[in-house]
């Protein structure tokens, strides 16, 4: 699984961060979604996918072809 964010795309809901923190993050200026690992472990991607379903803005984009 490969995570592509669009900040430009993103609101600073948060939802993201809540739902998997060890994967993304907030800039503190405008709340912007930080992509903290582009490729997570096994472990994270139910997270990871449940935060790209909830995301309000659908900033987050999943590539699991690889």
């Amino acid at each position: 699984m490969k995570i592509i964010v669009d900040e430009d795309r993103c609101c600073g809901a948060g939802q993201c961060v809540l739902l998997a923190p060890e994967v993304f993050d907030q800039r503190e200026d405008d709340g912007i979604v930080i992509l903290l690992t582009a490729e997570p472990g096994e472990h994270l991607r139910a997270s990871v996918r449940e935060a790209a379903a909830v995301c309000p803005a659908s900033a987050i984009e999943l590539d699991e072809s690889g």
